[in-house]
């Protein structure tokens, strides 16, 4: 069996409790769990995670085409 887990931070645009510059953006990172008879394995542990490394994949990923 697979779990997705999926937390994310979402920002209305109209949301003034939120400073200007996050206003109507919203940010997931996912994580794809496989259940085994010997526990978890993250199927997606070697996805980038901070902001600099995912736009360096991203760019790849466009790059790419």
């Amino acid at each position: 069996m697979v779990f997705t887990i999926e937390p994310g931070l979402y920002f209305k645009d109209e949301d003034l409790t939120v400073p200007e510059e996050y206003r109507g953006i919203g940010v997931r990172i996912e994580d794809d769990i496989l259940i085994t008879a010997d526990g978890p394995v993250n199927l997606s542990a070697a996805l980038p995670r901070n902001p600099e490394d995912v736009e360096d994949w991203m760019a790849g990923v466009y790059a790419a085409e």
